[in-house]
Parts: structure tokens; C-alpha cells; sequence
């Protein structure tokens, strides 16, 4: 007994290890989840291959529920072009995890490049109610309404994008918008918006130099463009639209250098081509021109302006069937183009063929509703068959156009032009009412600026070609006049050209005889740039010759 109170009454001291916290066992990673981070190393390594197949060890011990590894998996057949299987895995994804935004928005991405917007919007909306803050949803939600040519839908979701978080993407998208309504002012507000925020970035410079170039404002259009290539002197795209400009100026064997240094980084490229083609046209080296072009014409069989400008030249070189079936081919892919016709009644009359020529001419008539030119050469058609009354009325629908054309302090008008058209008047006893007014410059002068043709949707030129002037000698020879002499065809007056999307630079001869020519992009726009009676540029996304 005593005993017993003895050892209840004894406390012997804890030891020091008996006092130390017990150490936790570390929390074991779920099994669905344990191998995740070798997935991701082996993905941002591009190493797909041991991706994949660390992927499909992790499925198997899963059975197929490890959302990461799917999510991964989908990734990389994306990248590899299996866009289906991509979907389905995406798919399967949104299944395991249902509240995920961005599962949804890789399901909306597949079926985007699917090409089912319409599918893709709805995705995208559901991804939205997941989360309202995520610019990214509004700006693709942007990009499927511009598809759709839905611009106005468009327009306000990528204004939410910039709300939400400004990206040079959204810029650029938006400023795509305007350029597809025709509405070019806006595109430029855009974009020096887009300047302002990202000065450095090389692709918005350069696009806001070839607007410019495509309004005629050099100092800016040069500003923007050599910004442009101080940041990246190896830029294509502004090395390209610099050469134009210097080719329009007639300055051909500078813009030859210039298009060197572009053949290095793209020697596929069809504007390049084209645009060195005219610039051997302007140097009157028609058979290399004829060679560039169609080099061109093989990387870009669908483009108009390249088989425009082959149709030009062949019609100087007088090898009228072969400009007939250039022609011909542009009017199918350009069919609501005026001076098109014009060129190909142009060569009809060459191959005599009036009756044919004569309907080419009607029609040029009936689609060109601003430049004289159509009519003046039109008449000259007429008359040389002995429609005298046929012909006093193209002669009054020509003077009509300058009445409107004439307060245009840009306009100038070419002296072989002028000449014809006092011949013409003359002859049809009608000299006293000409209106040729304004000073008239020189076939070779080097600056044409744009011309007031606005409402008929048509590019100014950014300058001439000498040689282009040229380019045809008569529109109708096969009658004479009473006094024994035949009347030729005047070449086009300066600022008149088709208008062509920005994206890329592209030079358009004008027609001669009718005479005639990015930056888009193509240029662009893809696709422009340039165009007219000379040279011009052209410019989508994508100008050039």
C-alpha cells in the first residue's frame, strides 16, 4: 500500500526527445495529378514526343480522367494540325471540369479554326458567363463577328477587349474592320491610337505608313515607315512600300536595290514581283518586265492586277492576242472594273474586231463613272467608224467628268490627253466648249497625288511612269479621218486608278490608250497598295505593284 502512494506520488522528468513536436508525413500528390509537372516540362521544351508518351503512361494508371493530361494531349495535336482531335479532347475536358473558362475556350478555338463561327460563338458566350473579365473571349468573339460580316457585332466586342485590357491584336482587328467597310479615315484613327500605345511595334507602323501612302501623304507615309525600319531594318513589308514609293517617283533603279534586300527575306512573294516588273516597264526592258510578271502571275495566278499589268505591257510590245487573253483573265476575277474593258477594246480594235471593241467600251462606260478618259478613248472609236453623233455624246459625257473633276487642285491632266481631246473637239466642230481649264503637265512628270474620284470608289495613284504614258499608240486604226489622218488614243490623266484593300504594295500600271497599274495588303490588303494610269501602290493585312 505504501508502496503504490510512493509511485503515484513520484513524477520522474520528461525526456528532451519525448518534448520535440512529431514531425507530419508529407501530403502525398493525388495520383490523378502526380505527374503533371513532367508533363508541362516536357511541353514547354517542345519535347512532344516524351510528352506524349508520359501522357499516355499517366492515362492508363488514371483511366482517362487526368484533365491535365488530356488538356496537354489536345494541345499538341492542335499544333500538329489534328484540329478534330484536338476538339474531342477539349471536349472531354469541359466534361471533367465544367466551370473551367478556359476548357471552353479551347473548345471555342477548335471550332474556329474548323471555320464554324457561328459554333464558336455560342462556346464563346458560355465561356463568358464563367468569366466577364477575360478580354480574350471578347476579342475572339470579335474575330468570328468579322467572319460573319457581322462588322457592327464586331466593332463592340473588340471595344469591350480594350475596355477589359488594350492588346496591339484588338488595334489591329479594329482597324481591319474599317478597312473592309472602305472607310479609311477611321482605319487611320485606329491605328495611330494603336501607335501611341505600342510605338515600337513594327506591324502597326508599317500598316499606318501604307494608309497614308494610299491617301497621297508622303511626309507621313515616310515617317511611319522609316520608324518602322529603325526598329526592324529588316521589315519586308516597309522595305517593300519604300521602294514602291521610290518606283512611283520614277527613281527605278534605287527601288531595284531596295527589292533586293525583300527577295532575301521573301522571294516568293508575288507583289515583289510584279512591282519589279514594272520597274524594268519603266526602264523599257518590256521582255524582262513580261518575265517578273509572270513569275508573279505563277505564285499568283488569281491576282487581277498582276494579269492587268501583263495584259499593258503585251499591248506596248503591240502582241495584241496575248494582252486580249491577260485582259480577258483580270475581267473575270475584276469584272466591275471600267479601264479593265477599256484595255481589252483597246486590243480588240488592234485585232479588228470593232463590234466587239465597241461593246467593251459600252461597258467600260457604263462602270467608270469618273474617269474621261473611258469616253474620250470611247469616242475616238466612234468617230474613226463615222458615228459622228456617237461620238459627240462620249465627247459630252467626257467633259461632264472634268466639270466635276476639274476643281480638284490635286488633278492634273496628261498633254497626250489634252491634245486628243482638242483634236477630237475640233473635228467634231465642237473646239470652243472644251474645259480643259487647268494647267497641264508633263507626261513625265514624276508626282501624281490623289485624285477626287471618291465616289467612285477608285485609289488615287501614288505617281507615274514615264514609259507608261507610252504604252498604247491609238484606239481605233483602221478608219481615217476626212482630212486623211487617223485619230489616236490619249493616255489617262493623272489620279486615276483602282482601289485596292490594304495589306501589301502593289503597282499598278495604268492603261494607255488608254494607258494604265498596294499598301496592301496584300497591302495585303492582304491584302494592299498602289494603282494607276502609271505606277501606282497598292495596299490588307497585305501593297505593292
Amino acid at each position: 500500500m505504501a508502496e503504490e502512494r510512493l509511485a503515484t506520488r513520484t513524477q520522474f522528468p520528461a525526456s528532451a526527445e519525448s518534448q520535440k513536436p512529431r514531425l507530419k508525413k508529407a501530403q502525398e500528390f493525388p495520383i490523378l495529378e502526380k505527374q503533371n509537372w513532367l508533363i508541362h516540362l516536357h511541353y514547354i521544351r517542345k519535347d512532344y514526343e516524351a510528352c506524349k508518351a508520359v501522357i499516355k503512361e499517366q492515362l492508363q494508371e488514371t483511366q482517362g480522367l487526368c484533365e491535365y493530361a488530356i488538356y496537354v494531349q489536345a494541345l499538341i495535336f492542335r499544333l500538329e494540325g489534328n484540329i478534330q482531335e484536338s476538339l474531342e479532347l477539349f471536349q472531354s475536358c469541359a466534361v471533367l471540369s465544367p466551370q473551367c473558362a478556359d476548357n471552353l475556350k479551347q473548345v471555342a478555338r477548335s471550332l474556329f479554326l474548323l471555320g464554324k463561327h457561328k459554333a464558336a460563338i455560342e462556346v464563346y458566350n458560355e465561356a463568358a458567363k464563367l468569366n466577364q473579365k477575360d478580354w480574350e473571349i471578347c476579342h475572339n468573339l470579335g474575330v468570328c463577328y468579322i467572319y460573319l460580316k457581322q462588322f457592327d457585332k464586331a466593332h463592340d466586342q473588340l471595344h469591350n477587349a480594350l475596355h477589359l485590357n488594350r492588346h496591339d491584336l484588338t488595334y489591329i482587328m479594329l482597324g481591319k474592320i474599317h478597312l473592309l467597310q472602305g472607310d479609311l479615315d477611321k482605319a487611320i484613327e485606329i491605328y495611330k491610337k494603336a501607335v501611341e500605345f505600342s510605338p515600337e511595334n513594327t506591324e502597326l507602323l508599317t500598316t499606318l505608313g501604307l494608309l497614308y501612302l494610299q491617301l497621297g501623304i508622303y511626309q507621313k507615309a515616310f515617317e511611319h515607315l522609316g520608324n518602322a525600319l529603325t526598329y526592324d531594318p529588316t521589315n519586308y513589308k516597309a522595305i517593300l512600300a519604300a521602294g514602291s514609293m521610290m518606283q512611283t517617283h520614277g527613281d527605278f533603279d534605287v527601288a531595284l536595290t531596295k527589292y533586293r534586300v525583300v527577295a532575301c527575306a521573301v522571294p516568293e512573294s508575288p507583289p515583289l514581283w510584279n512591282n519589279i516588273g514594272m520597274c524594268f516597264f519603266g526602264k523599257k526592258k518590256y521582255v524582262a518586265a513580261i518575265s517578273c510578271l509572270k513569275r508573279a502571275n505563277y505564285l499568283a495566278p488569281f491576282d487581277w492586277k498582276i494579269l492587268y499589268n501583263l495584259g499593258l505591257v503585251h499591248l506596248t510590245m503591240q502582241q495584241y492576242a496575248s494582252a486580249f487573253h491577260f485582259v480577258s483573265a483580270a475581267i473575270n476575277l475584276q469584272p466591275k472594273m471600267g479601264e479593265l474593258f477599256m484595255l481589252l477594246a483597246v486590243a480588240l480594235t488592234n485585232l479588228e474586231d470593232p463590234e466587239n471593241a465597241r461593246r467593251a467600251y459600252a461597258e467600260a462606260a457604263r462602270l467608270d463613272r469618273c474617269n474621261p478618259l473611258v469616253n474620250l478613248n470611247y469616242a475616238v472609236l466612234l468617230y474613226n467608224q463615222g458615228e459622228r453623233k456617237g461620238a459627240l455624246a462620249q465627247f459630252q459625257e467626257m467633259e461632264k467628268k472634268i466639270r466635276l473633276l476639274k476643281d480638284s487642285p490635286s488633278l492634273e491632266f496628261d498633254a497626250e490627253m489634252v491634245e486628243m481631246a482638242q483634236k477630237l473637239g475640233a473635228a467634231l466642230q465642237v473646239g470652243e466648249a472644251l474645259v480643259w481649264t487647268k494647267p497641264v503637265k508633263d507626261t513625265k512628270s514624276k508626282h501624281r497625288s490623289a485624285s477626287a474620284c471618291k465616289a467612285a470608289s477608285l485609289q488615287q495613284p501614288l505617281g507615274s511612269n514615264q514609259a507608261l504614258g507610252q504604252a498604247m499608240s491609238s484606239a481605233a486604226a483602221y478608219r481615217k479621218l476626212p482630212s486623211g489622218r487617223r485619230l489616236h488614243a490619249a493616255l489617262s490623266p493623272r489620279g486615276f486608278g483602282p482601289r485596292v484593300p490594304a495589306e501589301g504594295l502593289w503597282l499598278l500600271a495604268r492603261p494607255t490608250l488608254l494607258r494604265l497599274r498596294t499598301p496592301v495588303s496584300r497591302a495585303s490588303w492582304k491584302g494592299k497598295l498602289p494603282y494607276a494610269g502609271q505606277i501606282g501602290t497598292c495596299f490588307l493585312s497585305h501593297a505593292v505593284h
